[in-house]
C-alpha cells in the first residue's frame, strides 16, 4: 500500500509539472527508486496510472472546496477560499496536461466531466442558493443557469486554443473571470462582505 501511494504521489507531481505524455513509467520508477516492474504490479498500464493520479487531484480539490460550506453561513468564505483552490491548482499544473488528458486519456477526462456535474455544479448551486437566502446575491438570479455560466468559465481553461497561446496565464484569467462573475451577482451586502473577507484572507 505504501508503494502504491508513493507511486501515485510521484506520478501526480511529475504529470502536473511536465505533462502526461512527457513522463514515462521509467521516469516514475527512477524518481521512486523502484523498478518499472514494481509499478506494473500496482498499475496495469499508464492509462490506469493517469486515471488514478487524476482522481487524486480531483479528490484533493473536492475536499478543499467542501471544507468551508458547512461552517457558519460559509458563503463568502467559500467563495474566497474556492477561488484560492482554483488559482493554486492552475499555478501548480502545466496547462498542456489538460489538453493531453482530453485527447489521449478519455477515461480520466470522463472522470473530470462527472466531477464537474456531480461536485462543482452541485456545489455552485448550493452556494448561490444559500447566498440568495442570506442576502449576498441578487434574489432574482437563476442558480442553475449562473452555475453553468461559471462552469463554462472554468472549463475555458482547457480549450486547446487558449493553451497554445504564448501569453496564456490560466490562473490570472480565471481570477479575472471570477471577479466579473461575482460582481455581477452580488448585492451591496455581498460585495461588502466579500471585500472584507478578501482582506482577512490576504
Amino acid at each position: 500500500m505504501v508503494t502504491r501511494t508513493r507511486i501515485l504521489e510521484i506520478a501526480t507531481e511529475q504529470f502536473s509539472r511536465y505533462g502526461v505524455r512527457a513522463v514515462t513509467m521509467e521516469d516514475i520508477a527512477r524518481q521512486g527508486g523502484i523498478s518499472k516492474k514494481t509499478i506494473y504490479l500496482e498499475f496495469a498500464d499508464k492509462k490506469v496510472l493517469v486515471k488514478e493520479a487524476f482522481e487524486v487531484l480531483l479528490e484533493e480539490d473536492r475536499k478543499k472546496l467542501q471544507a468551508v460550506l458547512g461552517k457558519e453561513d460559509g458563503v463568502i468564505e467559500h467563495l474566497v477560499r474556492s477561488s484560492r483552490v482554483v488559482r493554486e491548482r492552475l499555478q501548480q499544473i502545466n496547462p498542456v496536461v489538460f489538453m493531453e488528458v482530453q485527447r489521449y486519456f478519455p477515461e480520466a477526462w470522463r472522470m473530470f466531466e462527472e466531477y464537474k456535474v456531480q461536485v462543482i455544479m452541485e456545489d455552485l448551486v448550493n452556494v448561490i442558493e444559500k447566498g440568495k437566502a442570506l442576502g449576498y446575491f441578487r434574489p432574482e438570479i437563476d442558480s442553475q443557469i449562473l452555475a453553468k455560466v461559471r462552469i463554462n468559465q472554468i472549463t475555458s481553461t482547457f480549450d486547446p486554443e487558449n493553451i497554445s497561446r504564448q501569453d496564456y496565464n490560466p490562473a490570472e484569467e480565471q481570477m479575472v473571470m471570477l471577479d466579473h462573475f461575482l460582481h455581477g451577482i452580488f448585492t451591496e451586502k455581498g460585495r461588502a462582505a466579500y471585500t472584507a473577507q478578501q482582506a482577512i484572507e490576504d
